[in-house]
């Protein structure tokens, strides 16, 4: 089976020092809280996360802002959805979920409510939730390759229907902008985007943030499935 294709997944590599301090230690750890609809699924993800030590793992009820909270479900129902718009928009958490089938409905409901990271349940081993839970802490997206093909077939349905459409409002995405975005949906992390356009990381950032305040979307993800929407990619 082919590996998952990510929005900006490629890390660059670590140095590691031999008696590295308690400083390095707090600074590389990432916050997480796992919420599971049974206590086996639930200790089944911590047991499998505690072998990292870059994760710092919390209660269930301690996402909140700065921190990636894991959602485990079979199914999105809607108590499933509810629990995720919660420590999604109210906490402000960034999320991770992972779930045992999505149907096209729910995709977009999915990745408009800020999730940019979703791994099966059949394929959530410790180092592939490891890696999710790293691309939420960025901000980047990271989705299995056959999810994203449904995103970009489903938005362009979209797309479609809505061309020439009177009232219909327009992304007003600019030239820098769709340019990275487009990199962004190919896979490429910050530091790649300014080698290939020639900028800086900072002006990177910069496009990234100002298109996603501007538009009111939640994250890379949310921001490459709009311009898909909208016909830009």
């Amino acid at each position: 089976m082919a590996g998952p294709w990510t929005w900006g997944s490629r890390l660059p590599s670590s140095v590691r020092t031999a008696h590295p301090g308690p400083a390095d230690t707090r600074t590389a750890r990432i916050p997480v809280a796992v919420h599971a609809p049974d206590p086996i699924s639930r200790e089944g993800a911590l047991s499998q996360l505690r072998r990292h030590p870059e994760i710092d793992l919390r209660e269930e009820d301690g996402s909140g802002p700065g921190t990636v909270a894991l959602l485990i479900d079979d199914v999105l129902d809607e108590a499933a959805l509810t629990r995720l718009r919660r420590v999604v928009r109210s906490e402000g958490a960034r999320a991770v979920l992972v779930v045992g089938a999505l149907r096209e409905a729910e995709l977009l409901d999915v990745i408009e409510c800020g999730v940019g990271a979703i791994v099966w349940r059949r394929e959530a081993t410790a180092h592939r939730m490891v890696q999710a839970v790293r691309a939420a802490a960025r901000g980047d997206g990271d989705l299995p390759a056959d999810l994203l093909g449904r995103l970009i077939s489903q938005v362009g349905t979209l797309a479609r229907g809505t061309a020439g459409r009177a009232g219909v409002p327009s992304s007003g995405l600019t030239a820098r902008e769709v340019d990275v975005l487009r990199l962004v949906a190919e896979g490429l992390d910050t530091g790649e985007i300014a080698s290939k356009l020639s900028y800086s990381e900072r002006t990177v950032k910069n496009v990234i943030h100002g298109l996603t305040t501007r538009l009111h979307l939640r994250n890379r993800a949310h921001a490459v499935a709009h311009a898909l929407r909208e016909g830009y990619l």
